[in-house]
């Protein structure tokens, strides 16, 4: 049923969130920073870093957006693909590679809804850290003569925004608009990403069941989610990056600005070259391996129709 599906995505994103929320902490900051202005030389060396300069929590700046909205987002993009598979399949037939990778792309264009605005503020609240520690390490290798200048130069201390005060000025300033910026660039992401995601993940978990009526054992979903997670989240990596970057809405010192896709990928491929593009791409991995893995086995387990059944014994 919708609300089973919708109950198992949202679990599935809470669990996977919670476990892997610091990896993609790093990934965005590696994925931000730009030659010259290096402050992290690998996700390991940015977690550390992070957990000096803010704390343990610190590698958790922006979980709470994720916690909060990942359950629509996971719940649309699961429940979506289920029902487009459902309407493409014919008679009951299993459905060929091409409606598969439809019914995927499906999926990708419903979950932007919710994934945009998502990101948009996850990205300016995991970056902010990665910026106040840059123009620390400005100020204090500055030479400057003049103390005044000196003074100057020094950054001012740091304002921790929260998730509410970046979505009212960005409504206050550009309407609901300021939250959908970088639109494009998450389409781009998304919709490759579910078309190479849910086929590899259904033909993946097909291996492991004995019987086509029969669900396949939870560890052949989890290991199916995992292989076909990770391999679509390097896929479409350099979509991740344009995108990560365009939704910046704060830069370092010296970095680029970018007014589009085009404007964002000529940039980064002259003065970074094509190995940007893949900036992040382990941790991109790492993260989404073990997020849809706990995914499709949550799913797949049908935690919601237990619990979905107990209601009824429950009251009685």
């Amino acid at each position: 049923s919708l609300p089973a599906k919708l109950i198992n995505g949202g679990i599935a994103g809470l669990i996977g969130v919670t476990c892997v929320f610091p990896i993609d902490l790093a990934k965005t900051r590696l994925q931000n920073q730009q030659n010259g202005q290096r402050m992290y030389t690998s996700m390991s060396d940015c977690l550390i870093k992070t957990i000096r300069s803010e704390g343990y929590f610190g590698m958790y700046r922006g979980a709470a957006v994720n916690l909060t909205l990942v359950t629509p987002e996971k719940a649309i993009k699961l429940a979506a693909n289920d029902f487009f598979r459902h309407h493409l399949s014919k008679d009951g037939k299993k459905l060929t590679l091409l409606r598969e990778m439809l019914a995927g792309c499906g999926a990708g264009t419903c979950q932007v809804i919710v994934t945009t605005p998502m990101e948009m503020l996850k990205i300016q609240l995991q970056d902010a850290g990665r910026i106040a520690a840059q123009k620390k390490l400005m100020a204090a290798q500055a030479q400057l003569s003049s103390s005044s200048a000196v003074e100057a130069a020094k950054p001012a201390v740091e304002t921790r925004t929260t998730a509410m005060q970046i979505t009212r000025e960005l409504l206050r300033s550009k309407g609901i608009a300021g939250l959908y910026k970088g639109l494009g660039a998450t389409l781009l992401r998304d919709v490759p990403f579910s078309i190479v995601y849910f086929p590899l993940f259904a033909n993946l978990n097909k291996l492991g069941q004995k019987d086509p009526n029969v669900k396949a054992p939870f560890y052949v979903s989890f290991l199916s989610g995992c292989v076909a997670g990770s391999t679509a989240a390097v896929a479409v990596n350099p979509c991740d990056v344009i995108k990560t970057r365009l939704q910046s809405l704060q830069r370092g010192v010296n970095e680029d600005t970018y007014s589009g896709i085009l404007d964002c990928t000529k940039k980064i491929w002259q003065k970074e070259g094509p190995a940007a593009f893949l900036k992040g791409a382990y941790c991109r991995a790492l993260v989404i391996a073990p997020l849809f893995g706990i995914a499709q086995v949550v799913y797949f387990i049908g935690i919601a129709e237990f619990l979905l059944d107990m209601l009824p014994k429950h009251r009685a």
